[in-house]
Parts: C-alpha cells; sequence; structure tokens
C-alpha cells in the first residue's frame, strides 16, 4: 500500500518494498549474451561497422545503401539522446521543481542501469542482420509516406494493444519474479530506467515493436525516414515517461482533451513504478481507460507536480569544476562515471573535442548551477557548482570574476533563506577571499552562515595521526589547517619538524611561546608521519623513508608517486545510511564518503551553530568532531603499518 500525501510526494508502506525486492529468480536469457565482454561488448558490431562504411565508399552511387551505413551513427545518435535526458532530468530533480516522486536514488540501482547501453547495441545487430537477411530491407528510400502513416497506424493499434496485455503478464508472479522485478527495482525511475530490462524482456519487446518496421518493409513501404522516426519515438517516450519530473503543461490537455487517451505523461508512469498494479500502457493510456487499469490518483499528482516549485535547500555546499576531465564525472554528466571515484580514463584522450569545447564555453561563460540534492535529518542539502577549473583559481587575474561568483552565489542563497553555505575546494582559497572573510567584511548584514570547514578538517587529521607517534613532518603549503593542527600536536607533546627553514619560521610565529620548543629543524629527519600540503612535489616525496605515511591535510590529493608509502585521504568521513540521495562520488573519495568541508556545513545546520567560521576564526575542535560522530559520521578506516 502507498499512500499519497498533500504535497506531491510518496509514502512508502512496508508491503510494498516487499513486493518490489520479490526476488528474483532470474528465468532463461536474463543475461545479455555479451555481458561477459564488459565494456568491450561494442566490438561485436565493429565488423558491420567497418563492412557498411568500406562498401559505402567503394560502392558505386546505384549500390550504395544509405540506410546500411547510417546504422551505427544513429546508434551513437540515440545514445547521445539519452545521455541529454539523463543530464536533464538530473538537474531538474536536483533543482526540485516538478519534481514527481521525492525517494533518492542509490548506488545499487545506478550500478544496475550502468548498461542502458545494452538495447541499443542489441538493435544495431538486428538492424545489420535484417539487412543481411531480409532482402526487402536493403535499398530503403529516405521517405515513403504511406510507410510512416503505416507505422503510426500499426504503433496506436496492435503495439500498444499488445504490449498492454504482455505488460499485465510480466506483473503475473511467475513472470514477475524470474524477469520484469529487475525493472521494477527501480522506485524512483530515471530515463534510462526505462531500458532496464532482463534480454528476454527486450526480445519480446522487439518483437512487438518489429511490427510496424516488418510490416513496412514487407509490403515496400519502408523507408529511412520512418524506422529511424519509429525508433526516435520510442525512445522518446520511455525516456519521457521516466525522468521524474513534469513538464507537459496542462494547456497541451485543455486545448486537445482527446491527447489524454493517446500520450502518457511523467506522472502517469511514474505511477506504475509506485503503485506497482495500475497504470499499465506504453505510450497511449487509452487502453488503461478501457479495461479500468487507470490510477485514481494520476490527474491529481499530475496537477500538484506541475505547481510543485523549486526547492529551497538548508544547506548549500559550494564547490566547482576540478580538472577538464571532471565534467564527465558529475552527476549530470556520466552517471556510471560519477558514480566511482574521479580517475582518468583512456576514452577521453578520445573526447578532447568536447573537453576543449567545454573548457572555452566556461572560461568566457557560465553560471552557478545545481549539482546534486540530499537529505539528511529534515535537512535539505544542495551543491553548487561554479563552472570553473582549479587552474583558474591559480591565476591572479581571475580572482575577480572567481570572487563574484561567490559572492553571487552567497547572495543568492540569501535571498533563498538558507542557513548555511560551506565553501569547497578553492572557494575557500587564503589568496582569493582569506578562508570567506571577504564576504563577511562586504555583507556584514547577511543571516547566512559562511563556514569554511577548517575546525572538522583538522579534527580528522588529528585523529588520523597515530596517537604514539612521537614526531611529525610538515611539508606542502602551509595554511591555516595545518597552523591548527600544529598548535593541538604540540598540546600533545608531539615534536614537529619540516623540509625547509622558511616554514619552520612560519610556524614559529604561528605558535604560542610555551609550544615552540616542540619545534625542530635537523637537516635531515627519519620521521614516517607526513602532513602534506597542496603543492608537494616529486623531489619531496623521494626523501621519505621507506613505509612512511602521508596524511594530507589540504583540499587536493597529492599524487601518489612512492609504491613503498602509504597514502591517506584528504579530510573526509563517511556519511551516515540516513543520508539520502547519494549516488555520485564527491570528486577523488571513495562512494558514500563526504569530504570536511561539506559536512562542517551540514554540523554547523543541525547544531544551529550561530557562527561563521571564515577568516582566521577556527571553531571548536573537540566540538565539531564530536558532533559529527554524534550525527553518524564515522572516519574512514585506515591499515597501515608503521614499523
Amino acid at each position: 500500500m502507498i499512500m499519497y500525501n498533500n504535497l506531491g510526494l510518496f509514502n512508502f508502506s512496508y508491503p510494498f518494498f516487499i513486493g518490489v525486492k520479490m526476488a528474483s529468480k532470474p528465468g532463461i536469457l536474463t543475461n545479455w549474451p555479451w555481458h561477459p565482454l564488459g565494456s568491450f561488448k561494442w566490438v561485436i558490431v565493429t565488423p558491420w561497422v567497418a563492412h557498411s562504411i568500406y562498401s559505402f565508399i567503394v560502392k558505386d552511387s546505384s549500390e550504395k545503401d544509405l540506410g546500411y551505413f547510417l546504422i551505427f551513427p544513429y546508434m551513437m545518435v540515440r545514445m547521445l539522446h539519452d545521455q541529454i535526458w539523463i543530464t536533464l532530468s538530473r538537474y531538474r530533480t536536483a533543482k526540485g521543481n516538478n519534481r514527481i516522486v521525492d525517494k533518492g536514488i542509490e548506488f545499487e540501482q545506478v550500478d544496475r542501469e550502468s548498461n542502458w547501453d545494452d538495447q541499443i547495441l542489441f538493435n544495431a545487430i538486428i538492424f545489420y542482420m535484417g539487412i543481411m537477411y531480409v532482402p526487402e530491407a536493403s535499398q530503403l528510400p529516405l521517405w515513403k509516406t504511406d510507410g510512416v502513416v503505416m507505422t503510426v497506424l500499426l504503433h496506436a493499434g496492435p503495439v500498444e494493444f499488445l504490449y498492454y496485455w504482455l505488460h499485465r503478464a510480466l506483473h503475473h508472479h511467475f513472470l514477475y519474479s524470474r524477469y520484469h522485478s529487475h525493472h521494477h527495482s527501480s522506485i524512483v525511475t530515471e530515463p534510462i530506467t526505462s531500458v532496464i530490462h532482463p534480454f528476454a524482456e527486450h526480445i519480446a519487446y522487439f518483437l512487438l515493436f518489429a511490427i510496424p518496421l516488418y510490416t513496412t518493409v514487407i509490403t515496400k513501404t519502408a523507408s529511412i525516414a520512418s524506422f529511424a522516426g519509429y525508433v526516435a519515438y520510442i525512445d522518446f517516450m520511455n525516456n519521457l515517461g521516466h525522468c521524474n519530473f513534469e513538464f507537459i503543461p496542462k494547456a497541451v490537455f485543455s486545448i486537445f482533451p482527446f491527447l489524454k487517451y493517446i500520450m502518457y505523461t511523467p506522472t502517469f508512469h511514474s505511477l506504475h513504478h509506485t503503485q506497482f498494479r495500475t497504470n499499465y500502457s506504453l505510450f497511449m493510456p487509452i487502453y488503461d481507460y478501457i479495461y479500468g487499469t487507470v490510477d485514481k490518483t494520476t490527474d491529481t499528482l499530475y496537477e500538484t507536480s506541475l505547481k510543485r516549485d523549486e526547492a529551497s535547500p538548508d544547506v548549500v555546499h559550494l564547490t566547482h569544476l576540478t580538472t577538464p576531465e571532471s565534467i564527465y564525472h558529475l552527476r549530470l554528466g556520466f552517471s556510471s562515471l560519477a558514480s566511482k571515484p574521479q580517475t582518468s580514463t583512456w576514452y577521453f584522450y578520445l573526447m578532447w573535442p568536447i573537453t576543449f569545447w567545454s573548457v572555452l564555453v566556461t572560461w568566457f561563460y557560465g553560471r552557478t548551477f545545481v549539482l546534486e540534492r540530499n537529505a539528511f535529518k529534515m535537512l535539505n542539502l544542495q551543491s553548487w557548482v561554479i563552472p570553473r577549473f582549479h587552474v583558474q583559481y591559480l591565476f591572479e587575474w581571475q580572482r575577480e570574476k572567481l570572487n563574484k561568483f561567490v559572492q553571487e552565489a552567497i547572495l543568492e542563497a540569501e535571498l533563498r533563506k538558507v542557513k548555511v553555505l560551506s565553501l569547497g575546494l578553492s572557494n575557500q582559497a587564503n589568496l582569493l577571499n582569506k578562508y570567506g572573510e571577504l564576504y563577511m567584511k562586504s555583507y556584514p548584514q547577511l543571516k547566512i552562515k559562511i563556514v569554511d570547514g577548517s575546525s572538522l578538517a583538522v579534527a580528522i587529521v588529528l585523529n588520523n595521526i597515530p596517537k604514539d607517534a612521537s614526531q611529525v613532518l610538515f611539508c606542502g603549503k602551509l595554511n591555516k589547517v595545518s597552523y591548527a593542527i600544529a598548535n593541538a600536536l604540540c598540546e600533545r607533546g608531539t615534536k614537529i619538524t619540516t623540509l625547509y627553514k622558511d616554514d619552520y619560521d612560519n610556524l614559529q610565529l604561528r605558535l604560542p611561546t610555551e609550544f615552540r620548543e616542540s619545534l625542530v629543524f635537523p637537516e635531515s629527519s627519519t620521521t614516517k608521519i607526513w602532513l602534506v600540503g597542496d603543492q608537494l612535489n616529486e623531489a619531496e616525496q623521494q626523501k621519505a623513508p621507506k613505509g612512511s605515511l602521508f596524511i594530507p591535510f589540504s583540499q587536493f590529493p597529492p599524487k601518489k608517486l612512492r609504491k613503498d608509502c602509504f597514502y591517506l585521504s584528504t579530510p573526509a568521513m563517511v556519511t551516515p545510511p540516513s543520508l539520502v540521495n547519494v549516488h555520485s562520488c564527491e570528486n577523488w573519495l571513495p562512494r558514500r564518503v563526504m569530504s570536511a568541508w561539506r559536512i562542517a556545513g551540514i554540523l554547523h545546520a543541525l547544531e544551529d551553530w550561530n557562527i561563521n567560521e571564515c577568516g582566521d576564526v577556527m571553531f571548536s575542535i573537540e566540538k565539531v568532531w564530536q558532533a559529527s560522530l554524534y550525527h553518524g559520521f564515522r572516519p574512514l578506516k585506515t591499515n597501515f603499518p608503521l614499523a
């Protein structure tokens, strides 16, 4: 049973989840035949692709088969079409306006739906084989009006009718538990959810969709336009029905009432994934109306979703792009890449034109955008992204523009009554805005609290340092966090050394007089605990003894150059299970791990701390550490020998 409340949200009761997780007893032909090939599955079509290109180039114009040649390019267009829907859906659902279902997506769903291109590969193989074995399918003209009309009529008639009853049959417990439950594991749908089915189901669906295609072929009325248009229609409607935001204006159905029966909406199909035994139709709801399976809340949910305003967050984390390739790892980019820590992949080199174009666009134009939303203990959380890359923060002539971006984001957050805004990565750089102090001085009347997260970063680093460590070494660029760590270590009685005399002198100036005797500057050091900041180079790493432990206190991780040493993550913690809609990784961090600077903003809102942590202000290290543990955040496990 599912209850619909007056906010346009769904409340899921326990029995429903038992139905969804009816566990799957995989039937025959569940897995795709090329499943063992993994990401190399597309090599299957390379012989056909090579032959189609060769034939198109070599043969005379009268013998060229344009349809045969266009199969693979059109498959790529289909993938681009799906990706555009994925990006649009994730962006709109993150903002919240017109969102249908509020429940979050998790990594399990992303992993399960990562093979969404299998059906495109399957279609490509079928089309190639069709041209080979069905003579009438070759040398198709570009357009034939009678074939287009026949395709429309055959889809509206037998295809929609047969699909309705096939779909109802798939909800019978025998077929459901063996096949269709895989699709219904996704309560909150994404566009690509539409094609996540076992292989056997796709065979059945293709046989249905082949009715218009094969009929027009054998009647010699088929054309490239009718084939491409029909496939595009199926893709478009599939993506529309699973996008989880409503966007079809009510005026459409007011002006053309009959459309209610021949065109479904995202809310119409969303109810099938939540109410389960209603709204079975493919794209035309007419058969649900005929057979009385339309959900009673269809119209109400449609109107409620259309009126739903953009979400108003309680906490905003302001971050930015890192490397040029990071655009692909964004939650709005490739979903499977976003669900893994950011790494460099070989095929990014093949995508350099897109990467270069994105760099140019962000360099000259762009505005801060919403990346993702989360929810935790009644707090609505959002991440906003400044469309600038890390390298741009290194240029002095870019600082005025960057500060303007950050300032505009703060003012927008203030206008939307956000409680806390945390500054991530280089948005809090000392040279840029002195850890956010610049904005507090410019706008002292701000009600929003600005947090740089330094205190939690310090607490995490201190808890990563072995309690029995007698000496540590600071290297890389020192900052506010490093000075606070040094002060806390001196209170412990831990000795501190540095690689360079300048760093030693800076620490001398920053530490209280009673702690300066804890500073030592030997010409050589055997300490194996290295606390590292930004700009740690290879030569400095080579000076570390074998088996050393590198503990970053920086926003960006050091490059791992030593295989005989150990590297910890940048300051971060594991998020509690109750923090929902976590299905993408934060930069280079593992799954469900969040940076200290981002967590700090959440803690400030949860505890309602009435303080800005920016500039030289450092919040209570122990207090913020205990608050993080109280609210369910946990340290990352660190297993390393120090012998």
